[in-house]
Protein backbone atom coordinates (compact mmCIF):
# COMPACT_ATOMS: atom_id res chain seq x y z
CA UNK A 1 0.00 0.00 0.00
CA UNK A 2 1.19 3.17 -0.90
CA UNK A 3 1.73 6.31 0.49
CA UNK A 4 -1.46 7.94 -0.82
CA UNK A 5 -3.40 4.63 0.03
CA UNK A 6 -2.69 4.88 3.12
CA UNK A 7 -3.78 8.62 3.16
CA UNK A 8 -6.99 7.25 2.16
CA UNK A 9 -7.23 4.62 4.36
CA UNK A 10 -6.91 6.72 7.24
CA UNK A 11 -9.20 9.60 5.63
CA UNK A 12 -12.19 7.38 4.76
CA UNK A 13 -12.12 5.75 8.59
CA UNK A 14 -11.27 2.23 6.27
CA UNK A 15 -7.90 1.75 7.70
CA UNK A 16 -7.61 -1.56 10.09
CA UNK A 17 -5.57 -2.28 13.27
CA UNK A 18 -3.53 -4.42 10.71
CA UNK A 19 -3.08 -1.80 8.46
CA UNK A 20 -2.39 0.52 10.88
CA UNK A 21 0.68 -1.06 12.49
CA UNK A 22 1.96 -1.08 8.85
CA UNK A 23 1.05 2.35 7.48
CA UNK A 24 0.74 5.80 8.78
CA UNK A 25 -2.05 4.93 10.87
CA UNK A 26 -4.19 7.15 13.08
CA UNK A 27 -2.87 10.19 15.36
CA UNK A 28 -5.37 9.42 18.33
CA UNK A 29 -7.69 7.22 18.14
CA UNK A 30 -9.88 8.34 15.10
CA UNK A 31 -7.64 11.44 14.10
CA UNK A 32 -5.59 11.71 11.42
CA UNK A 33 -1.92 11.80 11.21
CA UNK A 34 0.06 14.36 11.15
CA UNK A 35 1.88 15.55 7.80
CA UNK A 36 5.33 16.89 8.57
CA UNK A 37 6.71 19.75 6.30
CA UNK A 38 10.37 19.89 6.76
CA UNK A 39 11.73 23.33 4.96
CA UNK A 40 15.32 22.45 4.24
CA UNK A 41 15.54 25.95 1.55
CA UNK A 42 17.78 28.30 4.18
CA UNK A 43 21.34 28.90 3.55
CA UNK A 44 22.86 29.61 7.09
CA UNK A 45 24.82 32.11 6.19
CA UNK A 46 24.99 33.82 10.13
CA UNK A 47 27.23 30.46 10.86
CA UNK A 48 29.34 31.03 8.55
CA UNK A 49 32.69 29.87 7.73
CA UNK A 50 30.94 26.54 8.39
CA UNK A 51 27.96 26.88 6.70
CA UNK A 52 27.96 28.02 3.10
CA UNK A 53 25.33 27.56 0.23
CA UNK A 54 26.94 24.16 -0.81
CA UNK A 55 26.75 22.70 2.75
CA UNK A 56 24.53 24.80 5.10
CA UNK A 57 24.21 24.54 8.42
CA UNK A 58 21.22 22.26 8.59
CA UNK A 59 23.05 19.38 6.91
CA UNK A 60 26.33 19.98 9.19
CA UNK A 61 26.54 17.63 12.18
CA UNK A 62 27.10 20.90 14.67
CA UNK A 63 26.24 19.32 17.78
CA UNK A 64 26.27 15.64 17.44
CA UNK A 65 26.99 13.51 15.05
CA UNK A 66 23.71 14.03 13.05
CA UNK A 67 23.53 16.92 11.13
CA UNK A 68 19.68 19.26 11.88
CA UNK A 69 18.05 17.85 9.29
CA UNK A 70 18.10 14.32 10.45
CA UNK A 71 17.40 15.43 14.25
CA UNK A 72 14.14 17.27 12.31
CA UNK A 73 13.19 13.59 10.74
CA UNK A 74 13.64 11.92 13.86
CA UNK A 75 10.99 13.79 15.78
CA UNK A 76 8.17 12.96 13.37
CA UNK A 77 9.73 9.27 12.38
CA UNK A 78 6.61 7.26 14.21
CA UNK A 79 4.28 6.30 11.53
CA UNK A 80 1.97 6.07 14.33
CA UNK A 81 1.57 9.42 14.47
CA UNK A 82 3.11 11.22 11.44
CA UNK A 83 3.22 10.20 7.80
CA UNK A 84 5.98 10.59 5.63
CA UNK A 85 7.45 14.18 5.54
CA UNK A 86 7.07 16.81 2.51
CA UNK A 87 10.65 18.54 2.57
CA UNK A 88 10.88 21.78 0.64
CA UNK A 89 14.60 22.36 -0.37
CA UNK A 90 16.92 23.48 -2.84
CA UNK A 91 17.28 21.54 -6.41
CA UNK A 92 21.36 22.04 -5.46
CA UNK A 93 20.75 19.58 -2.05
CA UNK A 94 18.57 17.33 -4.01
CA UNK A 95 20.75 13.88 -3.30
CA UNK A 96 21.81 14.96 0.04
CA UNK A 97 18.04 15.26 0.97
CA UNK A 98 16.88 11.97 -0.35
CA UNK A 99 19.67 10.31 0.95
CA UNK A 100 19.58 11.50 4.56
CA UNK A 101 15.06 10.48 4.44
CA UNK A 102 16.64 6.90 4.48
CA UNK A 103 13.78 4.83 5.54
CA UNK A 104 11.22 8.11 5.06
CA UNK A 105 12.14 8.03 0.95
CA UNK A 106 9.14 5.28 0.20
CA UNK A 107 6.51 7.91 1.21
CA UNK A 108 7.92 10.78 1.02
CA UNK A 109 7.68 13.87 -1.19
CA UNK A 110 10.67 16.17 -2.22
CA UNK A 111 9.76 19.67 -3.41
CA UNK A 112 13.05 21.08 -4.76
CA UNK A 113 13.27 24.67 -5.60
CA UNK A 114 15.43 25.97 -8.39
CA UNK A 115 15.82 29.35 -6.42
CA UNK A 116 14.91 30.67 -2.90
CA UNK A 117 11.63 32.29 -2.73
CA UNK A 118 11.48 32.38 0.95
CA UNK A 119 8.88 30.73 3.59
CA UNK A 120 5.36 31.68 1.98
CA UNK A 121 5.81 29.85 -1.04
CA UNK A 122 7.59 27.21 0.50
CA UNK A 123 4.80 26.73 2.47
CA UNK A 124 1.89 27.41 0.02
CA UNK A 125 3.81 24.70 -2.11
CA UNK A 126 4.00 22.07 0.85
CA UNK A 127 0.13 23.04 1.52
CA UNK A 128 -0.80 22.02 -2.25
CA UNK A 129 1.27 19.12 -2.54
CA UNK A 130 -0.24 17.71 0.99
CA UNK A 131 -3.59 18.69 -0.33
CA UNK A 132 -3.41 16.33 -3.36
CA UNK A 133 -2.31 13.58 -0.87
CA UNK A 134 -4.75 13.70 1.67
CA UNK A 135 -7.02 16.70 0.64
CA UNK A 136 -8.10 19.97 2.79
CA UNK A 137 -8.32 18.31 5.95
CA UNK A 138 -4.49 17.33 5.99
CA UNK A 139 -3.21 18.43 9.08
CA UNK A 140 0.27 19.63 8.26
CA UNK A 141 3.35 20.50 10.62
CA UNK A 142 5.83 22.76 9.23
CA UNK A 143 9.00 22.95 10.97
CA UNK A 144 12.35 24.48 9.89
CA UNK A 145 15.11 21.98 9.11
CA UNK A 146 17.78 23.63 11.27
CA UNK A 147 16.17 23.97 14.85
CA UNK A 148 17.38 22.55 18.43
CA UNK A 149 14.82 20.98 20.00
CA UNK A 150 16.20 18.66 23.58
CA UNK A 151 12.74 17.72 24.86
CA UNK A 152 10.89 16.06 22.24
CA UNK A 153 7.85 14.22 24.20
CA UNK A 154 6.90 18.20 25.32
CA UNK A 155 6.80 19.00 21.69
CA UNK A 156 5.24 16.07 20.55
CA UNK A 157 2.80 17.17 23.67
CA UNK A 158 1.99 20.33 22.09
CA UNK A 159 1.79 19.42 18.85
CA UNK A 160 -1.01 17.21 20.31
CA UNK A 161 -2.71 20.65 22.12
CA UNK A 162 -2.77 22.34 18.76
CA UNK A 163 -4.58 19.62 17.30
CA UNK A 164 -8.20 20.34 18.14
CA UNK A 165 -7.51 24.39 17.35
CA UNK A 166 -6.08 23.21 13.69
CA UNK A 167 -8.83 21.27 13.18
CA UNK A 168 -11.35 24.08 14.15
CA UNK A 169 -9.74 26.07 11.54
CA UNK A 170 -7.16 27.82 13.24
CA UNK A 171 -3.63 28.48 11.73
CA UNK A 172 -1.63 27.17 15.07
CA UNK A 173 1.57 28.64 15.95
CA UNK A 174 4.37 27.19 18.62
CA UNK A 175 5.74 30.05 21.42
CA UNK A 176 8.40 29.24 23.27
CA UNK A 177 8.39 30.55 26.76
CA UNK A 178 11.40 33.08 27.20
CA UNK A 179 14.50 32.33 29.63
CA UNK A 180 15.33 35.67 29.14
CA UNK A 181 14.87 38.92 27.43
CA UNK A 182 16.31 37.87 23.75
CA UNK A 183 16.45 39.98 21.26
CA UNK A 184 17.71 37.72 18.47
CA UNK A 185 14.27 36.26 18.49
CA UNK A 186 10.60 37.38 17.58
CA UNK A 187 8.03 37.34 20.30
CA UNK A 188 3.95 36.37 20.26
CA UNK A 189 1.63 38.72 22.47
CA UNK A 190 -0.61 36.32 23.54
CA UNK A 191 -4.36 36.53 24.51
CA UNK A 192 -6.94 34.59 26.30
CA UNK A 193 -7.84 30.95 25.56
CA UNK A 194 -9.01 29.49 22.71
CA UNK A 195 -12.30 27.61 24.06
CA UNK A 196 -12.37 24.39 22.00
CA UNK A 197 -8.76 23.74 22.31
CA UNK A 198 -7.37 23.79 26.21
CA UNK A 199 -3.96 25.42 26.94
CA UNK A 200 -3.86 27.21 23.04
CA UNK A 201 -3.83 30.37 23.08
CA UNK A 202 -5.18 33.52 21.16
CA UNK A 203 -2.38 35.40 19.04
CA UNK A 204 -3.18 39.28 19.40
CA UNK A 205 0.22 40.28 17.19
CA UNK A 206 3.73 39.54 16.45
CA UNK A 207 6.63 41.21 17.61
CA UNK A 208 9.91 41.91 15.32
CA UNK A 209 13.13 41.40 17.04
CA UNK A 210 12.76 44.12 19.59
CA UNK A 211 15.93 45.74 21.74
CA UNK A 212 16.79 45.13 24.68
CA UNK A 213 15.08 47.07 26.52
CA UNK A 214 11.90 46.00 25.20
CA UNK A 215 12.68 42.50 25.23
CA UNK A 216 13.07 43.07 29.26
CA UNK A 217 9.20 44.53 29.29
CA UNK A 218 7.90 41.77 27.24
CA UNK A 219 9.96 38.99 29.26
CA UNK A 220 8.89 40.57 32.41
CA UNK A 221 4.82 41.00 31.58
CA UNK A 222 4.68 37.03 31.27
CA UNK A 223 2.03 37.31 28.54
CA UNK A 224 4.55 37.44 25.25
CA UNK A 225 6.58 34.40 23.88
CA UNK A 226 9.25 33.54 21.67
CA UNK A 227 7.92 32.96 17.89
CA UNK A 228 9.62 29.53 16.98
CA UNK A 229 8.39 29.62 13.71
CA UNK A 230 6.79 26.32 13.75
CA UNK A 231 3.13 26.17 12.41
CA UNK A 232 0.15 23.41 12.90
CA UNK A 233 -3.02 23.85 9.81
CA UNK A 234 -5.31 21.98 7.91
CA UNK A 235 -3.72 22.18 4.34
CA UNK A 236 -7.15 23.94 2.91
CA UNK A 237 -7.16 26.51 5.85
CA UNK A 238 -3.54 27.58 4.68
CA UNK A 239 -4.66 27.83 1.58
CA UNK A 240 -7.75 29.74 1.82
CA UNK A 241 -5.91 32.20 4.09
CA UNK A 242 -2.72 33.00 2.00
CA UNK A 243 -5.50 33.27 -0.93
CA UNK A 244 -7.49 36.22 1.07
CA UNK A 245 -4.44 38.01 2.48
CA UNK A 246 -1.32 37.55 -0.07
CA UNK A 247 -3.22 36.22 -3.19
CA UNK A 248 -0.27 36.91 -6.01
CA UNK A 249 1.99 35.03 -3.46
CA UNK A 250 -0.62 32.14 -3.37
CA UNK A 251 -1.48 31.93 -6.67
CA UNK A 252 2.13 31.87 -8.32
CA UNK A 253 3.30 29.34 -5.58
CA UNK A 254 0.37 26.94 -5.97
CA UNK A 255 0.78 27.18 -9.83
CA UNK A 256 4.31 26.62 -9.36
CA UNK A 257 3.96 23.14 -7.88
CA UNK A 258 0.87 22.23 -10.12
CA UNK A 259 3.09 22.75 -13.52
CA UNK A 260 5.64 20.82 -11.39
CA UNK A 261 7.36 18.04 -13.32
CA UNK A 262 7.43 15.14 -11.11
CA UNK A 263 10.55 12.56 -11.04
CA UNK A 264 10.35 9.31 -8.23
CA UNK A 265 9.69 10.94 -4.68
CA UNK A 266 11.11 14.31 -6.57
CA UNK A 267 8.99 17.74 -7.69
CA UNK A 268 10.77 20.40 -9.59
CA UNK A 269 8.21 23.31 -9.72
CA UNK A 270 7.97 25.12 -12.50
CA UNK A 271 10.81 27.69 -12.80
CA UNK A 272 9.14 30.37 -14.63
CA UNK A 273 5.96 30.48 -12.07
CA UNK A 274 8.18 30.39 -8.97
CA UNK A 275 10.82 32.77 -10.16
CA UNK A 276 7.43 35.56 -10.76
CA UNK A 277 6.39 34.80 -6.99
CA UNK A 278 7.02 37.65 -4.66
CA UNK A 279 9.63 36.45 -1.92
CA UNK A 280 8.15 36.86 1.18
CA UNK A 281 7.95 34.78 4.54
CA UNK A 282 5.02 33.08 5.99
CA UNK A 283 4.91 35.21 8.97
CA UNK A 284 4.55 38.60 6.87
CA UNK A 285 2.48 37.28 3.92
CA UNK A 286 -0.17 34.82 6.31
CA UNK A 287 -0.07 35.02 9.85
CA UNK A 288 0.24 38.38 10.55
CA UNK A 289 -2.49 39.59 8.23
CA UNK A 290 -4.95 36.59 9.58
CA UNK A 291 -7.45 36.70 12.52
CA UNK A 292 -7.30 33.28 13.41
CA UNK A 293 -3.80 32.49 14.61
CA UNK A 294 -3.81 31.00 17.86
CA UNK A 295 -0.65 29.59 19.70
CA UNK A 296 0.52 27.13 22.29
CA UNK A 297 3.02 27.60 24.61
CA UNK A 298 5.69 25.28 25.46
CA UNK A 299 9.29 24.57 26.77
CA UNK A 300 10.65 21.31 24.88
CA UNK A 301 14.47 23.01 25.14
CA UNK A 302 14.49 24.65 21.31
CA UNK A 303 16.65 27.19 19.92
CA UNK A 304 16.68 28.06 16.33
CA UNK A 305 20.37 27.96 16.00
CA UNK A 306 20.54 31.21 14.21
CA UNK A 307 23.94 32.23 14.97
CA UNK A 308 27.31 31.20 17.10
CA UNK A 309 25.83 32.97 20.09
CA UNK A 310 23.15 30.63 20.24
CA UNK A 311 25.31 27.46 19.74
CA UNK A 312 27.87 28.95 22.08
CA UNK A 313 24.98 29.16 24.55
CA UNK A 314 24.04 25.34 23.81
CA UNK A 315 27.69 23.57 23.80
CA UNK A 316 29.19 26.15 26.40
CA UNK A 317 32.36 27.66 25.75
CA UNK A 318 34.58 24.61 25.92
CA UNK A 319 36.44 24.19 22.54
CA UNK A 320 34.44 21.31 20.51
CA UNK A 321 36.13 20.49 17.32
CA UNK A 322 39.61 20.48 15.86
CA UNK A 323 43.13 21.40 17.20
CA UNK A 324 42.79 24.20 19.76
CA UNK A 325 45.04 25.78 22.07
CA UNK A 326 43.76 28.42 24.17
CA UNK A 327 45.77 29.54 27.50
CA UNK A 328 43.90 32.44 30.00
CA UNK A 329 41.15 32.60 27.63
CA UNK A 330 37.70 33.86 29.43
CA UNK A 331 33.96 33.30 28.02
CA UNK A 332 35.16 32.37 24.24
CA UNK A 333 33.80 29.79 21.94
CA UNK A 334 36.76 28.76 20.22
CA UNK A 335 35.61 26.16 16.85
CA UNK A 336 37.94 24.87 14.00
CA UNK A 337 37.54 22.09 11.75
CA UNK A 338 41.17 21.42 11.02
CA UNK A 339 43.21 24.31 10.81
CA UNK A 340 45.46 24.79 14.22
CA UNK A 341 43.74 27.99 16.54
CA UNK A 342 45.78 29.33 19.27
CA UNK A 343 44.17 32.15 21.45
CA UNK A 344 46.37 33.57 24.31
CA UNK A 345 44.86 36.23 27.15
CA UNK A 346 41.44 37.22 24.88
CA UNK A 347 37.89 37.28 26.17
CA UNK A 348 34.15 37.43 25.58
CA UNK A 349 35.38 35.88 21.65
CA UNK A 350 33.53 33.73 19.06
CA UNK A 351 36.60 32.27 17.07
CA UNK A 352 35.84 29.96 13.89
CA UNK A 353 37.96 28.61 11.50
CA UNK A 354 36.89 26.23 8.21
CA UNK A 355 39.12 26.10 5.29
CA UNK A 356 41.05 28.93 4.72
CA UNK A 357 38.63 31.08 6.63
CA UNK A 358 38.70 32.66 9.98
CA UNK A 359 35.67 34.56 11.38
CA UNK A 360 36.55 36.50 14.57
CA UNK A 361 34.17 38.75 16.67
CA UNK A 362 32.58 39.90 19.85
CA UNK A 363 30.55 37.53 21.97
CA UNK A 364 27.08 39.08 21.44
CA UNK A 365 27.15 40.31 17.99
CA UNK A 366 26.93 36.81 15.72
CA UNK A 367 23.98 38.12 14.23
CA UNK A 368 25.48 40.62 12.64
CA UNK A 369 27.34 38.03 10.38
CA UNK A 370 25.58 38.75 7.03
CA UNK A 371 26.74 42.46 7.19
CA UNK A 372 30.33 40.98 7.24
CA UNK A 373 29.46 39.04 4.25
CA UNK A 374 27.57 42.01 2.40
CA UNK A 375 31.09 43.71 2.87
CA UNK A 376 33.23 40.55 1.80
CA UNK A 377 31.22 40.63 -1.15
CA UNK A 378 31.10 44.31 -1.86
CA UNK A 379 35.14 44.00 -1.82
CA UNK A 380 35.19 41.19 -4.16
CA UNK A 381 32.93 42.88 -6.39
Amino acid sequence: MDFDQRMYAVNSGAITESTEEQAAGSFHGESQVVVPVILSGGGGSRLWPFSTKDMPKQFLPLIDNKCLFEEALDRVRDRRRFAPPIVVGSIHHADLCERLLDDDGQGARLILEPFARNTAPAVIMAAAVAREIAGDDALILVMPSDHVIEKVDEFHEAIAAGEAAARAGRLVTFGVRPTGPDTGYGYLKTGGDVLEAPGVKDVLRFVEKPQFEVAEKMVADGDHLWNAGIFLFRAGTLLDEAARTSPVIEQFARDAVQSARRDGIRIFPDARLLEACPSESIDYAVMELSSRVAVVPMSPGWSDLGSWDALASILGTAPSVGPITAVDCESCYIRSDGVQVAALGVRDLIIVASGGRLLILPRGRSQEVKRLLSAMDSMAA
